[in-house]
């Protein structure tokens, strides 16, 4: 257990320090060799490291990663790692993906909030799973990117925005979950409220040393539960990124 804590430390955030060219080599694989290799991704690194939950490992078999990195890093998009996607972002390692999305809890009726779209791979498998999804990105080409794929793919249950994460989307809420795929220094009061009662969110905290932790909304209140150590990018907002 140490080690593979240690091992999600270095690997929730950006790899190869910030990569921005993908390692030479690497022949273009076939269709059937992706879903060759999303399998072994799966069985190896997703069930194999105890994720239990049947729709989260329906899901990630389900959703084409390489089609949600950039065509450079396709060979290595079932890789055990995250990858850039761009604009400093990463897509993020498939077992902190499938992590984080079996410890929402999810039914098939919960509306979802996602903070950090990044390039739709962890929207695409929310919507394999819940009814909507609402996912919002601060940055604008990324967003762009993301809501294109998505719909040239069929994923029509996700809802997308360029905005700050910080502000939530307070016309949609209340949500029976909330993701957040960047780290807060705190958790943003704003994503508290807009958490409905019975609500779970999932979300990194902290800068430097980070903890992926679960908030639990309850009639009485909020019930924090950290679950592991983690590294990913910052969580930013608008006025942060004004020259």
């Amino acid at each position: 257990m140490f080690s593979l804590l240690i091992g999600l430390l270095f690997r929730c955030g950006p790899p190869l320090e910030e990569a921005t060219k993908p390692p030479a080599g690497g022949a273009a694989e076939t269709e059937g060799e992706f879903q060759e290799n999303r399998e072994a991704m799966v069985r190896e690194q997703i069930a194999g490291r105890g994720v239990r939950d049947r729709r989260t490992l329906e899901a990630m078999r389900s959703v084409p990663r390489h089609l949600f990195v950039p065509e450079a890093w396709r060979h290595y998009a079932y890789a055990d790692t995250p990858l850039p996607i761009g604009h400093g972002q990463t897509i993020s390692q498939p077992y902190i993906v499938a992590f984080m999305t079996e410890a929402l809890d999810l039914k098939r009726t919960d509306r979802v909030l996602e903070i950090g779209t990044g390039s739709g791979y962890q929207a695409a498998v929310l919507a394999q799973i819940c009814s909507e999804v609402y996912s919002i990105e601060i940055i604008e080409p990324l967003a762009s990117e993301a809501a294109a794929r998505l719909k040239q793919l069929g994923y029509t249950r996700v809802h997308l925005r360029a905005g700050d994460g910080y502000r939530g989307w307070p016309e949609a809420a209340p949500f029976d979950a909330i993701i957040v795929t960047a780290a807060p220094d705190a958790i943003p009061v704003v994503l508290l409220e807009q958490l409905a009662v019975g609500g779970r969110m999932v979300v990194p905290v902290g800068r430097g040393e980070q903890v992926l932790v679960r908030i639990r909304r309850t009639k009485e209140g909020y019930k924090r539960e950290n679950l592991l150590p983690v590294r990913f990018v910052p969580m930013v907002r608008e006025e942060a990124r004004v020259p």
